[in-house]
């Protein structure tokens, strides 16, 4: 499964982005991305690490309940050079000199330390075994005050525990000078934040060797723990599809009972025009974590909650401190016996059946009520999971921070089930279209755009993460005449996503402009930075192949590149786990791409990393 593949190596820029015409596009980015960083720092960076943005095409807030979503990485990337820094390594293990090329974002210095937690008992203490167990590191993350360098810390964090536990090692960090560049727009859901955290490991892992031996799963983990230091609980979906995406098809990503992608190849009719992706940023920032408390974490703990009660309904016995998710649940109510990180019968067929099953015993969970409110209150939800006060807090409420007057266990519960149905129904469209080699018609456009449109309408009404301004856009896409449309991401603001015919995007933008009224004043260039056409492309790990000889010399680790002044040899592809990066490149790329047509549209970050 792609999520058990190595860190893999590529030998072109063209195999690391998909294809040639995004080589040659982005190529001259990267090119000054290394001269910049020589400039600021004395020498050419060693690595530079690539994650890009992820677009969802249907199956939003369920990834966090553990059932499957369809994403699909964008060619938007985020950009990270970097190299050990000339800081003495003794004296500042692990310092960081992190540069951003916005100026609007000066640069930052900082540095792990390690610090003493606390041992509250003898028996803890015993455990132990030693002060320095008691050692960890800490870096300063203000969640109340976030930074671009705050996701740039969050990386680190994970190499940090991973690698440099005190507990289980005396090596320590190196000093790291680093230089951010991004082209995903900030707030978009497109996931900036995600691509930041997953970019920022990988430079940390790169400048430390430590990228040996680890799988594109092992990455997403690390990412996802990651993310969390700045306060938001990710169900795993962005870093897996920045981390797994292949060029040409999205991915169908399970989470339970373990990390599997999928890559399912999207319908390219031959009868009819292809069709494409359009995104369209509502300008509506969506800050995951500024609103979490009211919004993405709300959404988190009531769907946790609705599970228990949802159990007690169904006859599916809980302990007390149990906190599974609604894929648990369903699993466990279907008769099925699964763990963590091990197999489980429980495949998408019977999962989809399931699913047609529980349906009607949501009902269960709306409110009698005569007043509309399909709401509880805190003391009824407590009273619904069964449990004491005193442990509901500690199981439910503890480790996150919420605030709602009522919560909705019924709507959030029909959305997830009625949603992670729909995500096998469009997987299973594109399989099919898939086996038909290509010769389909237009109806399997239609249907897939049907299921978008179903998805909208879910996420508008159950989980209520849409708004105004998003459902305009979903509005206006339709009138011009998309197969489908849809809120993709945590919501609330960013991105919509648009099935649209590849020959009428041109009419498709330019409807679009009339219609939306914050797109009417943009120039032709600001416009394509808000609404932009696009097809799945490469994730931060791809495919391996073995090294060439040549000027123009790369191996991508998803996009770590080594930035080197000699041909190394090639490795073998099941070993390779870096990018091979030749320092003629310099002279060479310019001489190439001066040659070539230049859409400079990723060319300057509006990427601050303060973004969610």
């Amino acid at each position: 499964m792609a999520a058990q593949l190595p860190i893999p190596v590529y030998t072109t820029l063209s195999d690391a982005l998909g294809d040639l015409q995004t080589a040659t596009v982005q190529g001259e980015r990267w090119n000054s991305v290394v001269q910049e960083y020589e400039q600021r720092f004395g020498k050419k960076p060693a690595y530079i690490a690539r994650a890009p943005g992820r677009v969802n095409l249907i199956g939003d807030h369920i990834d966090y309940v553990l059932f499957g979503v369809f994403p699909a990485a964008v060619e938007q990337d985020i950009l990270i050079a970097c190299g050990p820094s000339d800081a003495n390594p003794d004296a500042h293990p692990g310092s960081v000199a992190a540069h951003n090329l916005d100026p609007r974002y000066g640069p930052q210095s900082f540095a792990p330390m390690l610090k003493s937690a606390p041992i509250p008992s003898a028996e803890e203490q015993q455990e132990a075994a030693g002060a320095v167990r008691a050692e960890s590191w800490y870096l300063d993350i203000n969640k109340r005050e976030l930074r671009w360098e705050s996701y740039v810390k969050a990386g680190y964090y994970g190499v940090l525990d991973r690698f440099f536990h005190p507990s289980t090692t005396d090596e320590r960090p190196a000093p790291v000078d680093l230089l951010v560049t991004g082209c995903v727009p900030a707030g978009s859901g497109l996931s900036s934040s995600a691509a930041m955290v997953v970019a920022s490991t990988l430079a940390f892992l790169a400048v430390n060797n430590k990228i040996s031996g680890l799988t594109k799963g092992q990455l997403v983990e690390m990412s996802m723990e990651n993310e969390t230091r700045v306060g938001v609980n990710s169900g795993g979906m962005d870093q897996a599809a920045s981390v797994i995406s292949m060029p040409e098809s999205a991915l169908y990503i399970t989470f339970f009972p373990t990390l599997s992608a999928e890559p399912i190849p999207l319908p390219t009719p031959r009868t009819v025009p292809g069709a494409v992706f359009v995104c369209a940023n509502s300008l509506v920032v969506s800050d995951k974590v500024v609103g979490a408390k009211t919004r993405y974490n709300l959404r988190v703990v009531e769907t946790l909650v609705s599970a228990r009660v949802l159990a007690r309904h169904l006859g599916v016995v809980l302990k007390p401190t149990e906190r599974p998710t609604l894929r648990e649940v369903l699993g466990r109510w279907l008769g099925y016996t699964e763990a963590k990180d091990q197999p489980s019968d429980l495949d998408t067929e019977k999962l989809r059946d399931g699913l047609q099953r529980v349906l009607p015993e949501v009902e269960k969970l709306r409110p009698a009520r005569t007043d509309g409110q399909l709401g509880v209150t805190m003391e009824e939800m407590v009273e619904w999971s069964g449990l004491e006060q005193s442990v509901f807090r500690e199981v439910y409420l503890s480790w996150v921070d919420v605030e709602a007057t009522h919560f909705q266990l019924f709507k959030r519960t029909k959305h997830v089930f009625e949603e992670a149905l729909r995500v096998l129904q469009f997987r299973d469209v594109c399989l099919r279209a898939t086996a038909t080699a290509g010769a389909l018609a237009e109806g399997t456009l239609r249907e897939l755009g049907a299921l978008m449109d179903a998805s909208h309408d879910s996420a508008a009404v159950l989980c209520e993460n849409s708004c105004a301004e998003v459902d305009a856009l979903v509005r206006a896409a339709k009138d011009a005449g998309a197969y489908g449309s849809r809120v993709t991401g945590a919501g609330w603001g960013g991105c919509t996503v648009s099935l649209v015919a590849e020959d009428a995007v041109p009419a498709f933008i330019a409807h679009m402009r009339e219609a939306y009224p914050p797109y009417r004043g943009l120039d032709d260039g600001a416009l394509s930075q808000v609404i932009f056409a696009t097809k799945p492309s490469r994730g931060a790990c791809g495919e391996c192949a073995p090294c060439c000889v040549g000027v123009f010399e790369c191996a991508l680790m998803g996009c770590v590149c080594s930035v080197e002044t000699r041909v190394k040899r090639a490795r073998n592809s099941e070993e390779a786990n870096i990018m091979l990066y030749d320092s003629t490149i310099d002279e060479s790329i310019r001489n190439i791409f001066s040659q070539q047509v230049y859409d400079d549209s990723c060319r300057y970050s509006q990427h601050d990393g303060s973004s969610r």
